[in-house]
């Protein structure tokens, strides 16, 4: 095992070792389930199931825990506006999250934990912080109960950033807090807040603070001390920083390296987000362009590169995917289906330099001229070791078309009912030629091609592409 990864808290690359030996364990903040997710939020999903495809066919067992937020101050606006409970607005757009990940082709992770089954654990955390002299009841009787930064003399140090420098967030409440940059663990229950969304502690009724959830999750499945925490580079400050003091100041080690994905920015430059309403929405994207070539369009920068939205971006995603589907669908009519072999040397030393996606590709696509060299040359023998390196490197990417996940995809019914009734035809127009009845067969051919369905008769039978 080779592979070096980009420690965000180290701001450098160093090799990567597992704590236990053939096993890594990953932790990555899910979505705050307020809205549906966009291209920026579904890149994270994306990126970490690469790199969980990759570490797995590297040989490691990988455990890979992504929580949904469901309780959270914006969660409970949302569905104020929305005039519906705010468990109900939270399962409705887990729900869209999970569509979109699979959408995306993504594996669902080895577990999924929602913030609101795990209330004790945040307790006991919240306990084993004022046990260490780390946090304090607030002293006005709201039931807050705060972490305190000064007295964690590491603070800031995933960020970079010295505590002096850290300015205190202007939508934070105020209450309660020695220091303005104090971050809540507990929230005390108000009364104009639902009294379903909160729950008994030993501070009063109340509900977690955002940063302790994820803490609390990640080390319920995990332990004290696990591999990777990843996530977006949005939550590096001050979730992440918040993360991990407070895990530490607990006693628990917690992240051993911290890897992070740049935004998805719109044409402006704008980072997508849900209040700028500027985010792609992922159904949306997947109604214009297929959604395996929406996941190479996100598979192909590298995961701390910007990667800017635009129409002609996806188009040539399209067209790149596209004439590695034409190489696959040709080798398979000459050399029949093939298993997928080992990736090319360059491939892999690619995706353990950081998980290098974008010289990764490039190699996958050398592949790609070399097996169609190959078939112009007639060169069986050739064809199929391309063939197999392809299908190899598909796989890693979660770009195999032929792969079952694509196959339980939503978006992919359709797909099956059009395959379905093209296949149809096209047996009609076998019927056809066998019978010597050229006319029907070219009037469904023709008909065919007016749908946008080409037809390319070869000595295995017809194949037919959009």
């Amino acid at each position: 095992m080779t592979f070096c990864l980009y420690d965000s808290a180290q701001g450098r690359q160093v090799p990567f070792v597992p704590l236990r030996p053939g096993q890594v364990s990953i932790y990555c903040c899910g979505l705050t389930v307020q809205a549906p997710p966009h291209l920026g939020h579904i890149r994270k999903e994306v990126v970490f199931d690469t790199l969980r495809r990759w570490l797995t066919w590297s040989g490691l067992e990988v455990s890979l825990v992504v929580n949904v937020t469901d309780i959270d101050d914006k969660i409970l606006a949302k569905a104020s506006e929305a005039g519906r409970p705010w468990y109900a607005h939270a399962y409705l757009y887990e729900r869209a999250l999970h569509q979109a990940a699979q959408l995306m082709g993504c594996q669902p992770p080895t577990y999924e934990p929602r913030a609101t089954g795990h209330i004790p654990e945040m307790v006991e955390l919240v306990q084993a912080i004022l046990d260490h002299g780390h946090g304090y009841p607030a002293e006005d009787g709201s039931g807050d109960v705060y972490f305190d930064v000064r007295s964690f003399p590491t603070y800031g140090a995933l960020s970079g950033q010295r505590l002096d420098e850290v300015v205190p967030a202007t939508d934070a409440d105020p209450r309660g807090k020695r220091d303005p940059r104090d971050f809540a663990l507990w929230k005390g229950y108000k009364p104009t807040e639902p009294w379903t969304a909160s729950w008994p502690s030993p501070w009063g009724r109340g509900r977690p603070g955002w940063h302790l959830e994820c803490s609390a999750m990640a080390g319920k499945y995990l332990g004290d001390a696990f591999d990777i925490h990843g996530g977006g580079i949005d939550l590096r400050f001050p979730h992440h920083e918040n993360e991990r003091a407070q895990s530490q100041a607990a006693g628990r080690p917690f992240a051993q390296h911290w890897m992070h994905n740049a935004f998805v920015t719109d044409p402006t430059g704008e980072k997508m987000s849900k209040s700028l309403s500027n985010g792609m929405l992922v159904t949306e994207v997947t109604k214009k362009y297929a959604p395996r070539a929406v996941r190479y369009y996100l598979v192909a920068p590298h995961y701390r590169s910007m990667v800017e939205y635009s129409d002609q971006a996806l188009t040539e995603a399209s067209a790149s995917l596209a004439r590695v589907d034409s190489f696959v669908a040709r080798a398979i009519d000459l050399v029949g289906p093939t298993a997928p072999g080992q990736p090319p040397e360059a491939f892999a030393v690619a995706l353990d330099d950081d998980l290098g996606t974008p010289a990764a590709l490039a190699q996958l696509h050398e592949t790609v001229r070399e097996g169609n060299r190959g078939l112009d040359a007639g060169q069986t023998e050739s064809v199929q070791a391309s063939l197999a390196q392809v299908q190899a490197m598909l796989t890693v990417l979660g770009l195999r078309a032929d792969d079952p996940i694509w196959a339980a995809n939503p978006a992919g019914d359709l797909g099956q009912v059009v395959s379905g009734l093209v296949e149809a035809l096209l047996e009609q127009r076998q019927a056809a030629r066998a019978r010597r009845d050229w006319a029907a067969s070219d009037q469904i051919r023709d008909h065919l091609a007016d749908l946008g369905v080409t037809v390319e008769d070869t000595p295995h039978g017809p194949r037919w592409s959009l």
